[in-house]
């Protein structure tokens, strides 16, 4: 026990490489803008345009799949190039060129374009970025360092909801429901937080040179450890039943939340994400990922037990808050073991591979939770994803994930 509360008193103490506080000020710059104008989309399609929610399901889905086989090349291309700063500033650069063409949306179909593009940024950043952290913080760090990055981005995400719910008060008072004009000023104030954050990534930012790697994206793959696969396969098991957050903000709206209730409600999760998720991470790295791991699952299928069955506005305030403790325990510790289990020449594709498996389960997750929200109700979706998520914890208890 002293020699653990020696080893954590360390890791506490180390300062993190300034590169990785770097990457955390681009994914809270990032995460404000994504939270002002992307979190809303699902209200702005049920309330301004009229959208049923089994279409929302499917543009949710088809959004974040879109960024699955992007994810795969740009994180192969990380590898055998060596330039990941240069894929993930294009990454970040294309989503927030495209989202303020959301401030012109007058149907469904521009607001999927939009959609599509952004994530396609998406889709071109996040192998490279990861594989970035993992190259510069030492092993006994990586949890500490991921934790920190996720930490960054839901202080952003945090910081935007609040300033959205200010000027949606100034803009629809109490109203219920999102007005289109309303929306348009959030979407005008998600451009300059997006400008900013290309400019962090541009000029503090700075990238070792690694070896690249030579060969196909297949001899690479096979080139992976097995554990490696496995964890990969049970976290595709979790992530089916891991629907669009759209789906949660929706719930709330049946309990009736007005819109400034929504922004808040979102902003207390992202705030217990931000204070939960470098701790996680940290103690992944002195106790291990899989508890951690498991820990965050296992709250998961609680509190979308919760949200299948709540029946009143403080019992959305409650779920939403542990759900903040599923982020901060997951989050961290999942990106690390990647790194755990995989060479340092291959890390770039490893984590292509991470995050493909994060969205690739995205469309059929988001239109199945649509489909069964239409067809029998608003628990429905709830009680399907606390069912996988306990599925994948008996998964990932049968992986020997390495220390």
């Amino acid at each position: 026990m002293a020699q653990t509360a020696t080893l954590q008193d360390k890791l506490n103490v180390v300062p993190l490489d300034p590169t990785v506080r770097a990457l955390g000020v681009v994914s809270l710059l990032n995460d404000f803008s994504s939270e002002v104008a992307v979190r809303t989309l699902p209200l702005f399609l049920a309330n301004v345009l009229g959208v049923r929610i089994g279409i929302i399901g499917l543009i949710e889905g088809i959004a974040e799949s879109t960024a699955t086989l992007l994810k795969l090349a740009s994180g192969h291309l990380a590898d055998r190039t060596g330039r990941k700063k240069a894929l993930a500033l294009w990454g970040y650069g294309f989503s927030n060129l495209t989202k303020p063409l959301l401030f012109f949306a007058t149907s469904w179909g521009l607001v999927l374009a939009v959609r599509f593009l952004d994530r396609v940024g998406k889709g071109i950043r996040s192998a490279p970025r990861d594989a970035l952290i993992a190259d510069i913080t030492p092993p006994e760090l990586r949890g500490r360092a991921f934790g920190f990055n996720k930490a960054m981005d839901k202080t952003g995400g945090f910081l935007g909801l609040i300033v959205a719910a200010a000027v949606l008060y100034l803009t629809q008072q109490d109203t219920l429901t999102l007005t289109r004009e309303s929306y348009q000023w959030l979407v005008l104030l998600a451009v300059l937080p997006g400008l900013a954050a290309i400019g962090v990534m541009a000029w503090c930012v700075e990238e070792r040179p690694r070896a690249s790697i030579k060969g196909s994206a297949a001899l690479t793959w096979s080139q992976m450890d097995g554990r490696f696969w496995a964890f990969i396969a049970v976290l595709t098991i979790f992530m089916l039943g891991n629907s669009s957050d759209a789906f949660l903000m929706l719930r709330a709206q049946t309990v009736g939340f007005s819109t400034i209730e929504i922004f808040l409600v979102v902003a207390a999760f992202s705030l217990v994400v931000a204070l939960t998720s470098t701790k996680g991470g940290t103690l992944s790295d002195t106790l291990g990922r899989r508890g951690l791991i498991i820990a965050g699952w296992l709250i998961y299928a609680v509190i979308y037990l919760g949200f299948a069955f709540a029946s009143q506005g403080w019992h959305i305030w409650i779920l939403y808050a542990g759900y903040g403790l599923y982020y901060g325990a997951f989050l961290g510790a999942s990106s690390a073991v990647v790194a755990d289990l995989v060479s340092e020449r291959l890390r770039g594709t490893a984590y292509g591979i991470f995050n493909a498996a994060l969205g690739v389960a995205a469309l059929p997750a988001s239109l199945i939770a649509g489909l069964l929200w239409d067809w029998y109700g608003p628990s429905a979706p709830f009680l399907f994803g606390a069912a996988l998520a306990v599925l994948a914890v008996i998964g990932l208890l049968l992986i020997p994930l390495r220390r």
